[in-house]
């Protein structure tokens, strides 16, 4: 085997191998031993690219998201060893990337403080065993629960980047998994509030393997793919975008500045792209009124609701960027399709909403959820010019008070 080991296609046949077996095994653990000593060669020089492509690649022969994610944690297991000796990254990459102010020093700069959360959750949680415990649980728990906004910065400003390059695998799988921790974050909160002190013990140590696991799957598989698979152009936009959705626990250093790495680029490049990113300053002629493009912007900016707009190709194309939106969006998110916008687990209704509209089953799709003490509206409406289906709409509304309205107000 080792003569064949730097086969490209040998090694990706390989790593597909293992990935199939470790997914059909009744015994993982006896699994992982038998991988590890067929494939020692292979394992000794794997990249954290390899290991992500092999798992797409099987996505895309067939083998389903959730069978991927569902086992994606046993894979890594299998290759920790490996995964801890080799991070592939060029050079170039490798310093830029610990720099203050780049998102992957960011990303990682939040890690070490996530850990640093999760010891301190652990050490409360060990000492809950009254009532009187259950505030310092809470505040701890609290606190590692930020680790929210590293998800949603990942899935709305990192993985569009790496689908527009063809790698859609992160968006994918480790979406799934962020699904999985909020479901873990969910059941330890309802356990706690329930004073059941065992069952959060337990629960919440899986909580804090599940949120340990990701931060290496992160360091090692991701972020170095990432690094290897993204320009520095692309860094550029990224960092810009950030702020949109913010950060956990910390403030982004500013030794990697956007503007600056820019204006070390190609001035005929950064011409051109501000050339085809240029908007007219000319009026806008509607259907019942004409406006200029900065009272049209004005005017989608301060309405008292989450609006986004979804092409006839299910494109994103624009959202308002009102202050406070309820769901969060940056510019990464523009020109991703909609279905990788949404965690794995909602993508089929996504599309059976999709088709309904097309076909012109369903002329509109409404959902209503509460979280973080907010009531919250959602509704879907298709457009058509003529008989041509044009787009969706997609409007969201923070409603508790219109809910809790009562009698009547009059002008006067």
């Amino acid at each position: 085997m080792s003569e064949n080991i730097n086969n490209t296609s040998k090694r990706k046949a390989e790593l597909k191998e293992i990935i199939r077996t470790l997914n059909t095994a009744k015994d993982h653990d006896k699994a992982k031993k038998e991988m590890k000593k067929r494939f020692a060669s292979l394992l000794k020089d794997i990249s954290p690219e390899e290991i992500a492509e092999a798992e797409q690649s099987l996505i895309s022969e067939g083998m389903a998201v959730s069978e991927v994610q569902k086992l994606c944690e046993i894979h890594v297991d299998a290759f920790e060893d490996s995964l801890k000796k080799n991070e592939k990254i060029d050079k170039k990459s490798a310093r830029l990337s610990k720099i203050p102010g780049h998102p992957v020093a960011t990303y990682r700069a939040e890690n070490a403080a996530l850990k640093k959360e999760i010891k301190y959750f652990l050490k409360e949680l060990r000492s809950l065993n009254t009532a009187s415990d259950v505030e310092h649980v809470k505040e701890a728990l609290a606190s590692v629960a930020l680790v929210e906004v590293h998800y949603a910065r990942k899935e709305n400003q990192l993985f569009p980047f790496l689908e527009n390059v063809g790698f859609s695998g992160p968006s994918k799988v480790m979406w799934g998994k962020h699904d999985e921790i909020r479901e873990l974050f969910r059941s330890f909160r309802s356990s706690l509030e329930l004073q059941h002190f065992t069952e959060c013990k337990k629960k919440g140590k899986e909580l804090a393997r599940s949120l340990n696991r990701m931060i290496f799957m992160e360091e090692k598989i991701l972020f170095p793919t990432a690094l290897r698979k993204l320009p520095e152009a692309t860094w550029i936009t990224i960092r810009r975008g950030e702020a949109a959705i913010g950060y956990s626990w910390i403030k982004p250093g500013n030794l990697w500045d956007a503007n600056i790495v820019e204006s070390f680029g190609n001035n005929s490049e950064k011409t051109s792209a501000a050339s085809n990113n240029a908007t007219s300053d000319g009026d806008v002629h509607l259907a019942t009124g004409v406006l200029t493009v900065e009272q049209l912007d004005l005017m989608l900016k301060n309405l008292p609701i989450d609006v986004s707009f979804i092409d006839e190709n299910d494109i994103v194309r624009y959202y308002n960027d009102v202050e406070g939106r309820i769901f969060p969006r940056s510019p990464g998110v523009i020109g991703r399709t909609v279905q990788n916008c949404h965690p794995p687990s909602s993508v089929s209704v996504v599309q059976t909403i999709i088709d309904d509209f097309k076909s012109r089953k369903k002329t509109e799709a409404e959902f209503w959820i509460q979280m973080k003490g907010k009531f919250v509206l959602i509704k879907y409406f298709p457009l058509f010019s003529g008989n041509t289906f044009k787009g969706i709409i997609e409007v969201s509304q923070e409603v508790s008070a219109i809910r809790a309205l009562e009698g009547e107000k009059r002008l006067l």
